[in-house]
């Protein structure tokens, strides 16, 4: 590229730019308390309830307000700019452990439900489960007195389990996560690249002696990562490599679908995305949650301590909470929301699936639900589900762990490549080494014949 045309895109970028800042200069400005700044994750809402909630806040409160939607793909960016960078977010959607280190930092303030509770408007924060409630309350810093629902409200949860392809696998296959490690399942099972998840399902495996004998339970053991059990967790990854096809984000479906994997250790929103994908094309998905025990996570709402509209952002949380509006995320996303009002457990019914014992999310009106039970366990499942925990001054080690299972996990599939490679490129050398060989073997005898008939 010429000097010339480097000085134009240099010029139009430094236009649009100046450009883009004039027209965000109204929400950071004047304007900036009919502004929400709302960051959330990607395709994580039902974005009509957007322009909704703007009719509804003006409805319930005589103001004007334009929401500025935002999108995030990774916890830890959207944490940064928010502790760095000190981004004025008014609410944000972090996940559990991140909730966890935003109120060790003392990163949020409180939701304003006293302000609402003085208005005419209802409120549906306690339309959140009690089992939602209590297991937030878990991420409470320790040695401190916080109520964490004064400062953060759940939106959606699930479970980390198997999802596998009925063709080819059976729950009797499943039953344990010593299922990674079974021979027959070489290069057919993927896993969810998301070390706090797996460390928190494979240590219950690794320690299960210990949860059986009551030596430890699965929240203490989730709740305290220590270097031996990193190490036990990084042993147990090793073992397990030759059975790994490859480190899932997004690629789950489409290679469970094409039989190329046979079982995903992921999590169950995207297992219910997956199946029902999955089911249109003919082909027969699961999940299932092992025996040992695995992982409940959650995400929540909270409110930035640099919000500059907090009122507006308590509203908006609020509104979340309602059930028609919890019904309708389901709906667009296929996460299952931490509401628990009688509506969404109607909504939720479906006399296909066998019965559930759901009484943990909706009370004895659960306890035998026909409910699916991908969205909804049965309780017995919940009950050897821990919460996830920041990992604190042990996020390095754990990030390095997960670092070096995966630098080195040379699975069957990447062998077979390297290989495939390695030998095309000697096949193509030795040919053209034995091409050069003939041509000189052949230049030899025709300079023998020549001297010969000289």
């Amino acid at each position: 590229m010429n000097t010339n045309i480097k000085g134009i895109y240099l010029f139009i970028s430094i236009f649009l730019s100046c450009l883009m800042l004039s027209s965000l200069q109204p929400a950071t400005a004047a304007n900036r308390d009919e502004i929400l700044k709302v960051y959330n994750w990607a395709d994580y809402i039902d974005e009509d309830l957007i322009l909704e909630f703007e009719k509804w806040y003006h409805k319930q409160t005589g103001k004007y307000i334009n929401i500025v939607y935002q999108t995030f793909d990774i916890n830890e960016t959207m944490l940064t700019e928010i502790e760095v960078g000190h981004e004025d977010y008014d609410v944000v959607c972090p996940s559990e452990y991140i909730i966890e280190r935003m109120l060790k930092k003392k990163l949020l303030q409180p939701i304003r439900k006293d302000v609402i509770a003085k208005t005419n408007t209802p409120s549906y924060f306690d339309n959140v489960s009690k089992f939602a409630t209590d297991k937030f309350q878990q991420m409470a810093p320790k040695g401190s007195k916080i109520n964490v629902s004064d400062y953060a409200v759940g939106y959606m949860w699930g479970t980390t389990g198997f999802m596998y392809n009925k063709k080819y696998l059976t729950a009797d296959d499943l039953q344990s996560w010593g299922a990674l490690y079974d021979p027959r399942y070489i290069g057919k099972i993927l896993i969810k690249d998301a070390f706090r998840d797996v460390y928190s399902c494979l240590i219950c495996y690794a320690r299960y002696d210990d949860i059986q004998s009551g030596r430890i339970t699965r929240d203490e053991l989730v709740g305290t990562i220590s270097t031996e059990n990193i190490m036990l967790v990084e042993n147990m990854l090793r073992r397990a490599k030759p059975n790994i096809f490859g480190w899932e984000v997004d690629f789950g479906k489409e290679t469970m679908t094409k039989g190329k994997a046979w079982a995903n250790m992921t999590w169950s929103g995207d297992a219910a995305w997956a199946i029902e994908e999955a089911r249109e094309v003919g082909v027969e998905l699961d999940y299932l949650v092992p025996q040992e025990g695995s992982n409940v996570w959650f995400d929540g709402w909270v409110i930035p301590i640099y919000s500059k509209n907090p009122v507006a952002a308590s509203y908006f949380i609020n509104f979340m909470c309602m059930s028609e509006n919890a019904l309708r995320n389901m709906n667009e996303i296929g996460y299952v929301s931490v509401i628990g009002t009688e509506e969404v457990l109607e909504g939720m019914t479906d006399d296909s699936f066998p019965p559930v014992d759901a009484s943990y999310m909706f009370g004895d009106a659960g306890r035998a639900a026909h409910l699916n039970y991908v969205y909804y366990p049965d309780k017995s499942v919940i009950d050897r589900c821990a919460l996830m925990h920041d990992c604190g001054e042990k996020t390095e080690a754990m990030v390095e762990m997960w670092s070096r299972v995966k630098g080195d996990s040379l699975n069957v599939q990447m062998i077979v490549i390297i290989c495939t490679v390695i030998g095309t490129i000697l096949f193509f050398y030795f040919s053209r080494k034995y091409r050069l060989y003939r041509r000189k073997v052949h230049r030899r005898r025709r300079l023998a014949l020549l001297s010969k008939t000289q």
